[in-house]
């Protein structure tokens, strides 16, 4: 499924994507930008709870509001949960988001030029040069130890805290004057090989032509070209 994504300035719905981007198999998306409707009709379904449940179905509903407020302030365009089996029988999950970063007056194909050399001219620093469809980008990963969600942060207990691969892939087009960033966190340590290759898989996805409009018609050669030779030969 291919999606397009519109700058972060664009208020319309009908505001025209400036790139495009696939989803892989297994994610699903979440509402960045939900009507008031379904809030409002949400609401009143929770209200209609018994008082244990209700106070249960609360927390879930301001955690998600919470994520999208966090999302929606950091130009995230596009934010899918992944749901995939594991060898052992069990669920493992994964978060991909597509978002834009703004490079402050600078020209983006020039800064993910210069940070693609550093990382080609540096290779222990945990970044690698790539060659992309839309161009040239850079992925970083790293493993790190963050929050995990579940559990109040201000309980006596403090916040729980697991470990998470995660992958960024950074790239840039004509059609956009931001750095598109492409990240995939994970907290199945064990299978970072596979989920860097979705990854990069997405990425290689990223375009900036719209791919809903017809190719181009390619024009008559002039009977000077080659190609004009060639059918004059060949009938």
């Amino acid at each position: 499924m291919t999606i397009g994504a519109r700058p972060p300035s664009a208020i319309s719905a009908a505001a025209k994507p400036v790139f495009w981007y696939g989803i892989p198999h297994g994610y699903a998306k979440l509402d960045l930008n939900p009507p008031r409707e379904r809030i409002e009709k949400l609401a009143g379904e929770l209200n209609m709870l018994p008082a244990e449940q209700r106070a249960q179905a609360s927390q879930v509903l301001q955690f998600y509001a919470g994520v999208i407020r966090a999302l929606n302030a950091q130009n995230v365009h596009m934010c899918a949960v992944g749901y995939h089996p594991d060898d052992d029988g069990t669920i493992v999950t994964s978060t991909l988001t597509i978002s834009t970063v703004s490079t402050s007056g600078h020209n983006a194909k020039l800064v993910i030029a210069g940070l693609a050399g550093t990382a080609a001219d540096h290779p222990n620093c945990g970044m690698r040069p790539l060659k992309l469809p839309c161009g040239l980008g850079y992925l970083v990963e790293e493993k790190k130890r963050t929050v995990a969600p579940g559990r109040d942060p201000d309980s006596p207990e403090g916040p729980l805290r697991g470990d998470v691969w995660q992958g960024t892939v950074a790239a840039t087009g004509s059609g956009t004057p931001d750095i598109i960033l492409v990240q995939m966190v994970t907290p199945a340590l064990h299978l970072a090989d596979v989920y860097r290759d979705i990854l990069l898989g997405v990425a290689h996805t990223l375009t900036f032509t719209d791919p809903t409009q017809p190719a181009p018609e390619l024009g008559e050669p002039s009977m000077n070209s080659a190609e004009a030779a060639m059918r004059n030969d060949f009938g």
